[in-house]
């Protein structure tokens, strides 16, 4: 079972006051970027794998998905997207993605958004998305890009010019990596992007669009904080084809 840190109390007050759970999707810096890599959605079938507040779900909704399915494991998320969600048409579960079966043949489109590095068994999951998606289905979704996770380490320093230096550590070192974030022990799984796209590629898809994410100038300039995303990349994101 993938750790429940989200229904955690102490996790889940810090990550409710989060600029993308307080403001949905224009909170996020990367939602541009993922939406354009996004299918038409009108008339589509859509599962959200780790839908929290379920924002994305009623977005995909209001562009004319015919039916969301929002799975998350958190009681807390779920609780609250189904207290902000008044559709018919939007379905929200408690499962864990580490055991879930979707049914055959059942969706357009799988989307997810930093909840992959949760899972310890990717390869198991994809492989299991291609058989739920219909012929020419899509997967896209975001995660902690692996160098980032690889990176997050107390003994950052500076380089020459004064500017934070990321050191990578373990790289190829695959697998459990515990990091401190709101409360203490976070667990995510660390893969390698050769790992993950070839996962992927394993389990029968065609990669469509892959892209490392980097702020906009605009952004920067609307939130300085985002001048760190200049030194390595924190989330990658992929497109992918049954």
């Amino acid at each position: 079972m993938a750790q429940n840190i989200y229904d955690d109390p102490g996790f889940f007050a810090g990550y409710s006051q989060l600029p993308r759970q307080v403001h949905g999707l224009p909170g996020a810096p990367e939602w541009p970027a993922i939406r354009a890599m996004l299918p038409d959605l009108a008339g589509k079938h859509v599962v959200d794998l780790g839908c929290g507040f379920g924002w994305v779900s009623r977005w995909m909704r209001a562009q004319g998905a015919s039916a969301v399915r929002g799975i998350d494991l958190s009681q807390n998320m779920i609780a609250r997207a189904e207290a902000m969600t008044q559709d018919p048409e939007i379905v929200y579960e408690i499962a864990d993605l580490e055991t879930l079966e979707l049914p055959k043949s059942t969706f357009d489109l799988a989307y997810s958004a930093l909840t992959f590095h949760y899972i310890r068994d990717f390869a198991r999951l994809a492989r299991m998305l291609y058989r739920a998606l219909v012929p020419d289905g899509h997967v896209v979704f975001t995660i902690e890009h692996p160098i980032y996770m690889a990176a997050t380490h107390p003994r950052w320093g500076q380089d020459e010019d004064g500017r934070k230096s990321w050191p990578v550590n373990r790289y190829f070192i695959e697998g459990e990596r515990r990091t401190d974030w709101y409360v203490k022990g976070v667990l995510k799984y660390h893969r390698t992007i050769g790992t993950t796209l070839n996962a992927l590629i394993g389990a029968g898809f065609a990669l469509r669009h892959v892209e490392e994410f980097c702020p906009t100038r605009e952004q920067i300039k609307a939130m300085p904080e985002l001048t760190d995303e200049l030194e390595r990349p924190m989330m990658m994101l992929v497109s992918a084809q049954r």
